[in-house]
Formats: structure tokens, C-alpha cells, sequence
């Protein structure tokens, strides 16, 4: 070291090459110091597993239920999120004793040993979202265990916890879903059903209507005929009396004409008469006899039906009429819903409906490209580094320390020739103190 105050590289490392073995000495000590370190802290181990979407036809059925739709991409995003869900973790937290028990310490509430086993040991790794490649996709979770945990085992268990509580939610989702549907095509079915009977209501009103018009208008008919045919009967009768009268004046009790009245004064014999004449007899040739019959058998007439046809065909049709058969037949349908029109999409859309399984068992969601297998090597420490970094810092120390003595033994050496320049100026003349120096400063040398 120089008297001056600047450093003096080669005393330096001459410095340190004489005093080598001290350096080596401390640097070997801090090395061994770190080792114990290092062979004293709890090695931490690390766990990782790798979720990918899973293939487009593992979710196929899902999708053509028409109902639910999720793409790969999308259930993983979903199970991801599940996985770094601060309930799920909670959830299986509880769920897990063996976990309670080495992450509680003393006085801790579950709550607080949980808020360390999350922010400590589990960790999402996520894909990198400005990257649209197929390869890209994938989630990671990590975790970091202390030895004597089956860290691995735990992983994995979470990941299927996370993944059953998602299938699970995704089957109550869908089962809501499909209950909205299926009440939606009740509706539609219940509203077919309410136009069906009111549609029935008003066919069977339109009919019976349709029946008592036509039965008033046939009693009305069969009135008027019954009144026409007694009138009929009695202007018979009217006539029958003038052709008696006039019968009984010309003397007629036989059916007779024109011609056998003109020639009763005539000699009879065997004559054949054809008598062609365009007018109508007269009913007095009729004779009284045959008159007086007819007029006594209209007399006792009872009803004039027999004589006019249409009476007959008017009683048949009110008798028809008395007894609707489609009235009865729509009235007398056990299952109205078998005739309904315009209903079957919405019964086979029904039917589809009841068929889908909402209970998504063997779903897979996500396909897991690599379970969490144990770590044999620990995370940390990291023991080798350690006792290299012990070991550097050693020498380092060692070196400080054996530049720190030679400055300290070169600054006592200095102070004890300071001491004796002085005497040697009190006890010698002038000059023989500066061939004292000179000698001093030679033999310093």
C-alpha cells in the first residue's frame, strides 16, 4: 500500500497471494456453513399438469341437442376457470383434511390456512391469448409441496374436482334449459288443445243449430201439408155432396155416362160402346151408391198422412234429424289429443326433448395431456447453488479480511517508523539524522 493513499494493484494481489490459505480457509468455512444450510431447509417439490381441448366429436352430442351449445375451446376456457376459481379451490380445500391439516398451522382458521395453500402452492399457467394457433392451447396449473405430501396426487385430484364440479354445473344449466323448452312446447301444445275444444264447441254448436232449423222447417212443412191435405179432404167432401145431390136427381145409384143415359129407352142387346170424349166425367155419374161411400170413408178419416208422400219422407227426416251421429261421435272421443292437427312437430320436438340425457355422464370436457406425476428431484433449495454461493461470499470475506489485516499490520509499521524517525532527529545532529533516514528509508525498502 502506498503512503500517499493510492491503491497499489500488484501490493494487492500479493497481498492476497500471501495470505491465500486464510481466504481459501473462510471461503471452505461459509461453504460448509451454506451446506448446512441447505441440507436443513424443507425440500419443496413441484407438480404440473397440462389440460387441451378436447376432440370436436367428444362433444358432438352435446351440440346436436340443439340446446346447448359449447365448442372445445370453449369448455376448456371453462374448466380453466374453474381451476382458478377462489371457491372451487375453497371447496375442495374443505373437501380435503389431509390438505387442513399441513397447511394449518396453530391458531389458524380453515379460511387462513387456505389463503396460504393458494397463494402459495397452486398456480395457473394460461395461453398466450394474442396467439390464435391450435397448438397454443392448453392450460397448466402447478403446485409446490413439501415432502411427505402427495402433491402429485393432490393435483390431480383437484383437476377432476374441477372438472366434475363444471360437468355438474353444465347438467344444471341444461337441465334448466331443457325445462324452459319442454314448458314452452307444453304451451303450445295446451294452447292447440284449448283451440281444439273451442273449435269442437262451435262445430257441435253450428251443428245442432244447424239441426233445429231444419227440424222447425220441417214440422213447419208437415203443418201446412196436414192443414192442406184436410183442406183437400174437406173440399172433397163438398164435392161429393153436389154430385149426390145431383145424383139422386137424375136418379143415378150406378156408376154410369153420357151415352148408357142417353140410350136406356133403347132395346137392349149385346152392344159394345166406345165412347172417346176429351172433358172429364162428371162425378154425379159416379152414382149415389158409390158417393155416398167415398163421402162416408172420408167421414171417418182419421189422418190425411197416408195420402201425400212427402209426409212420409218429412217424419223420416225428423226422426233422422232427432239424433245427431258426428255431435255424438266428437262428444264421445276418449282422446282428444289423437285429433289435433298441427301438433306433431311439436310432439316429436316434445318426444326429443324427453330423450336428451342432461345428466352428461362420460362427458369429456377437457382432455388432460399430462397428469401430475411425483417430482423426484426437489424445486428447492437448490443445495448445490447454494454452497457455491456460500463459497464465493467465503472468499469474498476471506479476501476483504486479508486486505483489511495487511492495510491494519502496514499501517502499524508505518507508526513505528514515524517513531523512530522522531528519536533519531532528537538524539543526532542535522546530518546524521538524514543519513539515518536515508539508511531507514533504505532498509525499509
Amino acid at each position: 500500500m502506498a503512503v500517499s493513499g493510492e491503491i497499489d494493484l500488484f501490493g494487492v494481489l500479493r497481498t492476497i497471494w500471501h495470505r491465500r490459505l486464510l481466504i481459501v480457509a473462510i471461503g471452505g468455512v461459509c461453504a460448509l456453513v451454506g451446506a448446512a444450510v441447505a441440507y436443513t431447509i424443507t425440500p419443496v417439490y413441484e407438480a404440473s399438469t397440462s389440460l387441451r381441448p378436447v376432440a370436436l366429436n367428444q362433444l358432438d352430442a352435446l351440440n346436436r341437442s340443439e340446446i346447448y351449445s359449447l365448442p372445445p375451446a370453449e369448455a376448456l376456457k371453462r374448466v380453466g376457470a374453474a381451476l382458478n376459481s377462489y371457491s372451487a379451490r375453497l371447496d375442495f380445500f374443505r373437501s380435503r383434511p389431509d390438505l387442513i391439516n399441513t397447511f394449518q398451522d396453530e391458531g389458524q382458521s380453515i379460511e387462513q390456512a387456505f389463503e396460504d395453500f393458494n397463494r402459495e402452492a397452486l398456480g395457473v399457467a394460461l395461453a398466450d391469448p394474442k396467439k390464435n394457433d391450435v397448438m397454443s392451447d392448453f392450460i397448466g396449473l402447478k403446485m409446490l409441496y413439501e415432502k411427505g405430501v402427495n402433491g402429485a396426487a393432490i393435483l390431480n385430484d383437484f383437476v377432476d374436482y374441477a372438472i366434475e364440479r363444471e360437468r355438474s354445473q353444465l347438467s344444471k344449466d341444461m337441465q334448466i334449459i331443457l325445462a324452459n323448452r319442454l314448458a314452452e312446447v307444453d304451451k303450445k301444445l295446451n294452447s292447440a288443445v284449448l283451440e281444439y275444444e273451442a273449435g269442437n264447441e262451435s262445430r257441435i254448436a253450428r251443428l245442432e243449430e244447424a239441426d233445429a232449423i231444419k227440424r222447425a222447417q220441417l214440422s213447419d212443412e208437415l203443418k201446412a201439408l196436414r192443414v192442406q191435405l184436410k183442406l183437400s179432404r174437406e173440399a172433397r167432401l163438398a164435392k161429393l155432396e153436389e154430385a149426390i145431390t145431383v145424383a139422386r136427381g137424375l136418379g143415378l145409384k150406378k156408376p154410369s155416362t153420357p151415352s148408357l143415359m142417353a140410350d136406356e129407352g133403347s132395346v137392349n142387346g149385346n152392344i159394345i160402346r166406345t165412347e172417346v170424349n176429351g172433358r172429364p166425367v162428371p162425378l154425379y155419374f159416379m152414382g149415389t151408391e158409390v158417393l155416398e161411400a167415398e163421402r162416408a170413408a172420408l167421414r171417418k178419416r182419421s189422418s190425411d198422412d197416408f195420402v201425400e208422400p212427402r209426409v212420409g219422407q218429412i217424419r223420416k227426416e225428423l226422426i233422422l234429424l232427432s239424433t245427431n251421429r258426428e255431435v255424438q261421435a266428437i262428444k264421445a272421443r276418449a282422446s282428444e289429443a289423437a285429433f289435433l292437427e298441427g301438433v306433431e312437430a311439436l310432439r316429436v320436438e316434445r318426444a326429443r326433448l324427453q330423450a336428451i340425457d342432461t345428466q352428461l355422464q362420460g362427458l369429456h370436457l377437457v382432455n388432460i395431456d399430462q397428469r401430475a406425476v411425483p417430482s423426484i428431484k426437489p424445486l428447492k433449495p437448490r443445495k448445490a447453488l447454494i454452497v457455491l454461493i456460500a463459497f464465493v461470499g467465503g472468499l469474498l470475506l476471506g479476501t476483504v479480511a486479508a486486505l483489511l489485516r495487511s492495510a491494519f499490520k502496514d499501517h502499524v509499521r508505518q507508526l513505528r517508523v514515524l517513531e523512530v524517525e522522531g528519536s533519531a532527529h532528537r538524539i543526532l545532529p542535522e546530518g546524521l539524522a538524514e543519513q539515518s533516514h536515508i539508511r531507514v528509508g533504505e532498509a525499509q525498502a
